[in-house]
């Protein structure tokens, strides 16, 4: 089949803005810390881009992506290990299949990126690189099948001009949420965020609370820069949800303004919900709003109307924003909202394709929401693939983070915890406070007492 270029040209530039969404999504993290943090944080996603893409070229992609195998929809076979079998001539509905590897990649690395949020403060380094090890490859690249592999493509050589884009795909090749239960998932929002969210609340489980909380004030210490990573996280998931349209089309256009509203929508309700529960909006509700407008769009973007969008986002901001408050009552510590906002938010992105899908978005009669006189049966579609994502991932996550506890060990100690797990962990600080370091070298040599440091800190 002819490569298409307009098609390459638009997935080599999305797949380059999903990647920029890791380091957005680190000065979004990192700026939600306490500053004794913020390095660690900022470390645990660069690491996430080493880990993943190694991992992907490796064995990821061939079990995300490889041929079902053995009909069941559950893992890829082992064919395209080291990407063996594809070269430049490669060419799958016109798009270079390197392209579509690398596009893929992003999505797994800021998959794993967005679970550290939920853990700051806490985690030793080296249990987190073993933990990013484990988990991309026991949890996300089977999900990845499950929601992202169609399978073998069946092209229709006797159309005008030849093939064209895929007729169909092979019946058993394919992973079972897209390809048997027939589930809608545009662009993640069961494999990348509730996924990501269900294992943070596994994992936080797990390793327990941080030194204070509940009791100590933990605020961010720097929401310029949490406002930084909002703008880059915005800007980049124009290439997460337009870019899985996998071609420069109408679809593309159609998630790319669908994402925007669902975005200001989710923004919106947020601080709304804010201004009438506690008497004022807030910036860092501004930006949590925006996120949660972003996570409940990627699932929905390519389904429903841009009317439909401004619904979800809304939604999305008030549900999200009470969400958040429930780790307090719960009594587990999610330090930065991973699962307030990315599992709510997945689950309402999700669920509402039940109930708002358009045909005139779907482009499917059969694909209609409940709201667009369809039946239940797609609702029930969307609640069986968001409810075996988040149970898959939970148990699995948990056993991880047990296995990782009971040989390694999952927490820095108390000491190292009260002085700064940048310090402990990484001998580095983010800021060079008076008699903290050495000025602009970033080195612990002639630092104070941790005692000390943890005045400084506070």
């Amino acid at each position: 089949m002819e490569l298409d270029t307009g098609t390459t040209a638009w997935v080599l530039a999305s797949a380059a803005f999903v990647l920029f969404m890791t380091p957005g999504l680190a000065f979004f993290y990192g700026g939600m810390t306490r500053s004794k943090s913020v390095l660690n944080m900022l470390m645990m996603s660069f690491s996430a881009m080493g880990i993943v893409s190694v991992l992907w070229v490796l064995y990821g992609y061939t079990l995300a992506f490889g041929l079902d195998a053995g009909g069941h929809g559950l893992i890829g076979n082992l064919d395209l290990l080291g990407l063996k079998t594809i070269t430049t001539a490669s060419v799958t509905n016109g798009l270079s299949d390197f392209v579509f590897v690398a596009f893929q990649m992003m999505f797994a690395i800021i998959t794993l990126a967005l679970i550290s949020g939920a853990i700051a403060d806490r985690m030793k380094f080296g249990a987190w690189a073993l933990f990013s090890v484990l988990w991309i490859s026991i949890v996300y690249f089977p999900v990845a099948h499950w929601v992202f592999a169609f399978g073998a493509p069946i092209y229709d050589t006797g159309a005008a001009g030849g093939a064209g884009a895929a007729a169909g795909y092979v019946a058993g090749t394919g992973g079972w949420i897209v390809s048997k239960l027939g589930a809608l998932d545009f662009a993640g929002g069961t494999a990348v965020h509730i996924n990501a969210g269900a294992a943070a609340l596994a994992l936080v489980l797990v390793l327990g609370k941080r030194k204070g909380f509940g009791r100590d004030p933990m605020r961010p210490h720097n929401l310029p820069l949490v406002m930084i990573g909002t703008g880059i996280l915005w800007f980049g998931w124009f290439g997460f949800n337009a870019g899985s349209a996998l071609g420069a089309n109408g679809l593309a256009g159609l998630a790319f303004v669908n994402t925007q509203v669902a975005t200001a929508a989710g923004l919106l309700g947020w601080i709304i919900t804010e201004r009438f529960r506690d008497g004022r909006p807030t910036t860092l509700g501004a930006a949590s709003g925006a996120v949660a407008g972003l996570v409940a769009i990627t699932p929905a973007c390519g389904s429903v109307t841009p009317v439909g969008a401004i619904l979800v986002g809304l939604i999305a901001g008030i549900f999200c924003c009470i969400a958040v408050t429930f780790k307090h009552r719960g009594g587990y510590d999610d330090a930065l909202d991973v699962v307030g906002v990315h599992l709510v938010g997945g689950l309402v992105g999700t669920l509402l394709i039940g109930l708002v899908a358009s045909d005139t978005s779907t482009g499917s009669a059969d694909l209609r929401g409940l709201f667009y006189g369809g039946g239940v049966d797609l609702l029930g579609k969307q609640a069986i693939a968001a409810g075996a994502v988040l149970a898959y991932s939970f148990v699995l996550t948990y056993l991880i983070a047990l296995f990782i506890k009971v040989t390694i060990g999952l927490r820095i100690s108390e000491d190292d915890e009260a002085a700064g797990i940048d310090t402990a962990e990484h001998a580095e600080s983010a800021y060079e406070f008076a008699g903290l370091g050495t000025a602009g070298s970033g080195s612990l040599a002639g630092a104070p007492s941790p005692s000390a440091q943890v005045k400084v800190h506070s």
